[in-house]
């Protein structure tokens, strides 16, 4: 596999910073260019991020003296990589511009943010369950008159601890599902120096998430029809998210039910052998098992499973039947690393195996 020079764009957020720590001894990317906002903009990377570092190894030695260029600057990032991974935090309508701005200077985007997960032509992939949703990228090239540029996202960070259980269970065709979801303050963007009031705490609320945990893994679900993604229909999915006093790791409580019950057994057994396009192709970032499954009735646990196969897996335990639903289980992945730079990372190593970033 060649290499390929790779920018961050909103490289000194968390997600960011998640993004610097992987990318740095990428056996297949490098990174040739930091952007973010005019206030970081000609200030080297370290400057720039000053005590805001917030991951627990410390930043890239090479990286910290890269000059941070202004994300807005759209050319002039462009050109110093063959395709950037956007993290900005900013409202909206402005990612998505900016996103389209770096996708029509034919410089791909491999997106972190939520602003394209409901264009139609955008495909939202969690590599392992959806891959076949890249094909969507020729009509979205169409759209944007471009000959290489493209914008590819991530899905919600929240539905990596439970959507990759439900999915390949599909062929005993799943009917509803009712998903709780604990989620840690990392997925802010803080940590508990910058956020005490959560320490002992737990917060009800955290705002657009329930809308997406419930939306978005019908596109996930859906299917490629004359150049767009068709939501699926079904499962019909009900959300409540909290914020809990964790440092990372999302956790989710979830109920299901199904058209054609299946067993216990051969609900663990579809787990734990599932594979999906990135195990096949071996890519660098792919847990060897994706889904693994804990028979203690205390597993798995943030602490503990959360960084399991480089936070990469997904951790599943509890299953058991419910008196209102088929079947009850409990779900753990890592939120910045499988659920959001990670899984971006693995996403842009899908892309590249499969020849969408030549």
């Amino acid at each position: 596999m060649k290499t390929y020079k790779v920018g961050i764009i909103g490289c000194t957020g968390m997600v960011g910073q998640r993004f610097a720590t992987l990318l740095a001894d990428h056996p297949w990317f490098e990174v040739s260019v930091l952007a973010a906002s005019p206030r970081s903009a000609g200030k080297t990377y370290k400057e720039a991020i000053g005590s805001r570092w917030a991951m627990t190894v410390p930043m890239p030695e090479k990286l910290e003296n890269m000059m941070v260029y202004d994300a807005a600057n759209v050319e002039e990032v462009a050109e110093k990589a063959d395709f950037v991974f956007c993290a900005v935090d900013m409202p909206k309508d402005q990612i998505r511009a900016l996103e389209e701005a770096y996708a029509k200077a034919e410089c791909p985007v491999v997106s972190n943010n939520s602003a394209h997960r409901g264009t139609a032509d955008v495909p939202m992939i969690i590599p392992e369950l959806n891959d076949s949703h890249m094909e969507v990228i020729a009509s979205q090239r169409k759209r944007l008159g471009t000959k290489r540029g493209f914008i590819a996202v991530k899905s919600n960070c929240s539905l990596q601890s439970y959507v990759p259980a439900l999915f390949p269970l599909s062929k005993w065709g799943i009917t509803k599902s009712l998903v709780c979801t604990y989620q840690a303050i990392s997925g802010a963007g803080k940590t508990f120096e910058r956020w005490p009031e959560m320490v002992d705490n737990v917060i009800p609320y955290i705002g657009g998430e329930e809308e997406k945990s419930e939306k978005e893994p019908l596109k996930i679900w859906g299917k490629v029809e004359n150049g767009v993604i068709v939501n699926a229909t079904s499962p019909e999915i009900t959300a409540q998210c909290l914020r809990v006093p964790v440092s990372d790791g999302h956790f989710a409580a979830v109920f299901c039910s199904f058209e054609n019950k299946p067993s216990k057994e051969e609900i663990i057994e579809t787990w734990n052998s599932f594979k999906g396009r990135p195990q096949e192709l071996e890519l660098p970032s792919a847990p060897k098992q994706f889904l693994h499954y804990f028979e203690e009735d205390n597993m798995p646990q943030a602490n503990l499973h959360r960084g399991l196969e480089g936070g990469m897996a997904v951790s599943l335990g509890r299953l058991r039947e419910d008196t209102q639903y088929d079947y009850k289980f409990v779900g753990l992945s890592h939120n910045t690393l499988r659920g959001a730079a990670g899984g971006a990372v693995l996403l842009a190593e899908l892309l590249c195996a499969e020849g969408y970033m030549d």
